[in-house]
């Protein structure tokens, strides 16, 4: 019998009332189909205690934390030294997500970059990698991304990737990370694949943004981590590989971003 590729959802939300009283047969479907690990993300500190217990109570979870764009200007802001701090937790693996959104929430445009930077300080800090949300914003992104860069190196994986060419080839020329989630599998993304297929395919991670954006043939059904294989089969195609190669491809990018997820399987 042929053992199941092992794919790792990079990027959830398993906090989201959608999956209340189901997490453990979220878990376990999601390893029937070879997805071993996943990485639940809160978007407010608020609910960090409750994300952490996620990860805590499940073996395949893992946890990052901070402020959404979306909610950088009704949260208090978040300062470098609060998610320095939970950074000392052995299953919080990245900071954010944070970023810039422009598409409903311009109006606050100056407190979501100030925010950003702040999660890249304490990305930059922990050595942890920053976990970026980018919609409707690219030059703005992409400039303060350089920028930053140019006060100290940090990683980044650009999460939930959906923007333009010129964003990607930005953040790819800084070594970060694109992520691509069941938007690159929709008929209509054919520019957003070609983007994907001109990027270095060990700059590649895959994710569901669960509840969020399920790939065909659950489009517009609550999606979950089980679905992360039907994104990757694209992306296998984009570069040619078959799904096994894609898969384990995908698993060494993950742990050369996400370090410390390797490192805590390693010590366990």
């Amino acid at each position: 019998m042929t053992e199941l590729p092992q794919i790792t959802d990079s990027h959830c939300h398993l906090d989201f009332p959608d999956f209340e009283g189901e997490l453990d047969d979220i878990v376990t479907r999601a390893a029937e189909v070879g997805v071993t690990r996943m990485v639940t993300i809160c978007t407010r500190l608020s609910a960090e205690p409750s994300v952490r217990a996620i990860a805590e109570a499940h073996a395949p979870v893992f946890y990052a934390a901070g402020t959404h764009p979306m909610s950088a200007a009704s949260e208090p802001m978040v300062a470098a030294d609060q998610l320095i701090a939970l950074a000392a937790h052995p299953k919080f693996v990245g900071i954010g997500e944070s970023g810039l959104d422009y598409h409903y929430t311009a109006d606050s445009a100056s407190v979501q970059q100030e925010s950003l930077r702040i999660h890249i300080a304490a990305a930059r800090q922990t050595g942890l990698p920053l976990i970026i949300h980018a919609r409707a914003a690219d030059e703005d992104m992409a400039r303060i991304l350089t920028e930053e860069y140019g006060n100290g190196a940090y990683s980044c994986v650009m999460h939930c990737f959906s923007s333009g060419a010129g964003l990607a080839k930005a953040a790819l020329d800084l070594g970060f990370y694109l992520s691509m989630s069941g938007i690159a599998a929709f008929p209509k993304s054919q520019e957003l694949r070609d983007i994907f297929a001109n990027a270095p395919v060990d700059r590649i991670l895959v994710e569901t943004d669960a509840p969020y954006l399920a790939p065909p043939p659950y489009r517009g059904k609550r999606n979950e981590p089980a679905y992360t294989p039907k994104t990757a089969r694209v992306g296998a195609e984009l570069f040619g590989l078959d799904y096994a190669t894609f898969a384990a491809q995908t698993e060494a990018n993950f742990e050369r971003l996400f370090s410390k997820v390797a490192q805590y399987e390693a010590a366990a």
